[in-house]
């Protein structure tokens, strides 16, 4: 299916708080060979196997309908509504069986119609995305993907502190690295895990300290800080450094001076701070748990990372991916091919995945020794990947019908 650019469409507010248009698309994820990406705009879409240009997108499967889905956009709602019109093998949001009736779609709602799945997309535009960032590193075709992307390359060449904010798991120290690089310091990346160390050997690893200068001293230490001289210091978990040395980090940040523990010289250092929390900072500091300065200041650049959730166009890809990579600490020669059904393929792609990549990584590791069975049907899925669905948990409010 041929790839479309993105369009945009417009809602409907006053001028004095316009706001840039929307970019809506539907992309879909499998099967493999259908693989694409379809406009939405303000105009009517019809979506078929033979649904007719310039109104119409043909998806080519025999599980789809002549004209399957219609797609209308709400410039109230700023949205797309979605309905079947009346196809032989139906439609689902996120397994909700989808009829007549127009449904709301948000942002990464999961559509499975026939045997075909895909995601709908809807983010603010309009997004460019910048050929200096290594897709490698950051990679994904999903729309917050590409506003990372822009996001980092804006960032990169700025000397000022970051704040990347996502879930455990999500790649934040990847975006590290991606800022590091693209920033063309000549002094090496330094990681520290803020919540790996006790309180009192955190500020010795920052700052550093003088032979004697504590029970256990035996020989001085140079510290993180002047390790990344010239460089980054990433300091992941930012949210578990204890408040007495929150001022510390912040006149290191502001006047680029430490001191070191057992000394009284302060010593320059040029060290950018990159520092990353899957917790929620400005509710921190409205509770007193981490210093309204400091805050302030790490925030210069707040980029957010987005969950798996948010970028459900790029799973089955980071299933491959990542499969690749499983392969190869093992010593294989080839990845584990996991082929899925379509109703196991939405399941997956619609799944919440609260552990992002690793549970990825889990679910290659549950999978990969049923390579040869063919397509695995939703029956052989892990019970915790279907557990969100066996709960009996609501739908999202995708799902939910509009009221006439």
């Amino acid at each position: 299916m041929p790839s479309l650019p993105p369009e945009t469409v417009s809602c409907e507010i006053a001028p004095s708080v316009r706001q840039e248009p929307w970019i809506c698309r539907l992309s879909v994820v499998a099967p493999r060979e259908l693989r694409g990406v379809i406009a939405l705009d303000e105009a009517p879409r019809t979506i078929g196997r033979q649904a007719d240009p310039p109104l119409g997108s043909s998806v080519p499967h025999r599980t789809v309908s002549r004209r399957h889905l219609e797609f209308r956009w709400d410039p109230k709602a700023c949205r797309h509504l979605v309905r079947d019109l009346g196809s032989r093998n139906g439609s689902a949001i996120f397994g909700q069986p989808l009829g007549e009736l127009p449904r709301v779609l948000d942002d990464n709602a999961v559509l499975r119609f026939g045997d075909v799945v895909a995601v709908y997309e809807r983010r603010r535009g309009p997004l460019v995305d910048p050929p200096t960032v290594d897709r490698a590193a950051v990679p994904g075709e999903a729309l917050a993907i590409v506003a990372l992307r822009a996001a980092i390359a804006r960032a990169a060449r700025d000397p000022s502190p970051v704040l990347l904010i996502g879930e455990s798991g999500s790649g934040k120290e990847r975006c590290a690295a991606e800022l590091h690089r693209l920033s063309r310091r000549r002094g090496p990346l330094v990681t520290l895990n803020c919540a790996a160390l006790s309180p009192q050997l955190i500020e010795s690893q920052l700052f550093g300290h003088q032979r004697g200068a504590f029970t256990g001293a035996t020989q001085s230490q140079v510290g993180l800080f002047r390790a990344a001289d010239g460089g980054t210091l990433f300091l992941d978990e930012i949210g578990e450094l204890p408040l007495d040395l929150q001022p510390k980090l912040l006149r290191a940040i502001e006047s680029g001076e430490i001191l070191p523990l057992g000394t009284t010289t302060h010593l320059r250092v040029d060290a950018r701070v990159i520092a990353a929390t899957n917790r929620d900072l400005a509710a921190m500091v409205d509770a007193g748990e981490f210093r309204r300065d400091l805050h302030a200041r790490l925030a210069l650049w707040n980029l957010e990372v987005p969950a798996l959730a948010r970028r459900r166009v790029d799973i089955l890809e980071w299933i491959e991916r990542l499969a690749t990579i499983w392969a190869a600490e093992r010593g294989l020669e080839r990845p584990p091919r996991i082929d899925l059904t379509p109703a196991a393929a939405a399941l997956v792609v619609g799944h919440r995945w609260p552990d992002n990549l690793r549970g990825v990584h889990r679910l290659i590791h549950e999978l990969a020794h049923r390579e040869g069975e063919g397509a695995l049907p939703e029956a052989v899925m892990p019970e915790w990947l279907k557990r969100q669905v066996a709960s009996g948990e609501a739908p999202p409010a995708s799902a939910a019908a509009l009221t006439p």
